[in-house]
């Protein structure tokens, strides 16, 4: 299967002006000047996409989703759904990484693994975080270590919890323990092995990652630490970890990104060592792309400066080779996007066209024999305002916001 894209502004994520993409199957094979006629006529399978009036970009990479739902923290009636891949697809995200959080009893690690597995038959590119938030962490082999080198979907250590009341109280030497153990499995089995940690509002902030460079011989570019913009403070000393070398992650689940990327950057923070993620769970897959459009559009940030984040940079960070970049030899993960408001016409995941005109154009597998009718919408969702954080102040939204999810059996 030949798909061309034509007459598009690229880019890949450095702006590359008006050119054509030519994919086979899974991989790009040209980015430039390209002939359609000469591509039709060698009598294969051909989709010509026109993507006039639009821009080409990577299709965005995820690090963090809570892909079977979180559990709530209001009791058994709060947790929240799985993510669904068409919810996934329709954000734009042709990448996504599963995490547990606080609970991994109810969510368990082989069950995110099954759902992982079932968005990648589903056409998604889809990995997973081993254990959650305690410390020992959960594994579903004998050890984090042998998840990374044994399953394939297993890309690193995390969420780890720290400066947060839902923590285990691990002490830095355990933490060392897990960071050089996850470094090692990756560095066998040629994958990311960092450790993803889940960063609170305590106030210790980031000290023990400090010391565990500092005094227990862990190179930063191991560390992966996520939710940095809860305040000022946390957010100075994310942006100082990040220029030792260390990677750092904003989420988008509180509608203050501009605001945040604002910060970051007038502050000196080393762009390449940015990633921003969704954060799904109660809030929307969608409110990466949301974000990001508000970003560049609302905001007037230069996309060049804001689509790294969520692609080439996130692609760097898990080590993923053939992500986040628009070049011949990788992955033929691709948006289409209205130039003018950034609204998603084209998703391409792997070669497979799972958006098509904006609309989704694939069902989930299990609807094939079902008669299920679920429609649920949360209360904050079509335009509800987000939680106020000033000065990123931490605050918890009163009212869930999940995605309008639908499953019509058919």
């Amino acid at each position: 299967m030949f798909i061309l894209i034509e007459n598009g502004e690229v880019f890949a994520p450095a702006g590359l002006g008006k050119k054509s993409l030519l994919t086979v199957n899974e991989k790009i094979v040209a980015v430039g000047d390209i002939d359609r006629k000469h591509v039709e006529g060698l009598g294969l399978e051909t989709e010509v996409i026109d993507a006039f009036g639009c821009v080409v970009t990577p299709g965005l990479v995820d690090p963090h989703q809570h892909l079977l739902g979180g559990s709530g923290e209001s009791g058994f009636a709060s947790q929240t759904p799985e993510i669904s891949a068409s919810e996934i697809a329709s954000a734009g995200i042709t990448t996504v990484v599963g995490c547990l959080g606080a609970d991994t009893v109810m969510k368990t690690m082989s069950g995110l693994l099954a759902k992982v597995k079932g968005l990648k038959e589903e056409g998604l590119n889809a990995y997973m975080w081993s254990g959650g938030y305690n410390i020992p962490p959960t594994s579903i082999t004998d050890s984090v270590r042998n998840d990374i080198m044994f399953i394939e979907e297993v890309i690193g250590a995390g969420e780890v919890a720290i400066a947060d009341q839902r923590s285990s109280g691990p002490t830095v030497q355990e933490l060392a323990r897990l960071v050089h153990d996850a470094y090692v499995g990756g560095m066998l089995s040629r994958k990311a092995g960092v450790t993803h940690f889940h960063v609170g509002d305590g106030e210790d902030r980031l000290a023990m990652l400090r010391e565990l460079i500092e005094k227990h011989s862990v190179s930063p570019e191991w560390l992966y630490a996520t939710h940095i913009s809860r305040s000022e403070k946390l957010m100075t000393e994310a942006i100082d970890l990040a220029k030792n070398g260390s990677w750092v992650d904003i989420d988008t689940a509180d509608g203050n990104l501009a605001e945040c990327l604002r910060f970051y950057m007038e502050h000196t923070g080393w762009e390449e060592k940015l990633t921003v993620s969704s954060d799904a769970s109660i809030s929307s897959p969608r409110n990466l792309m949301e974000q990001v459009r508000t970003c560049i559009i609302d905001e007037k940030l230069p996309i060049e400066t804001v689509l790294p984040l969520v692609t080439s940079n996130t692609a760097d960070a898990l080590k993923l080779s053939l992500k986040g970049r628009l070049e011949p030899g990788k992955a033929s993960d691709i948006l289409v996007l209205t130039k003018d408001q950034w609204e998603i016409r084209e998703v391409i995941s792997l070669g497979r066209r799972l958006v098509k005109g904006g609309e989704i154009a694939f069902s989930e597998q299990f609807l094939k024999d079902s008669d299920r009718r679920i429609s649920l919408e949360g209360h904050k969702a079509n335009g509800g305002k987000q939680p106020n954080r000033a000065n990123f102040a931490f605050e918890k939204a009163l009212t869930a916001r999940v995605e309008s999810f639908v499953c019509d059996g058919k």
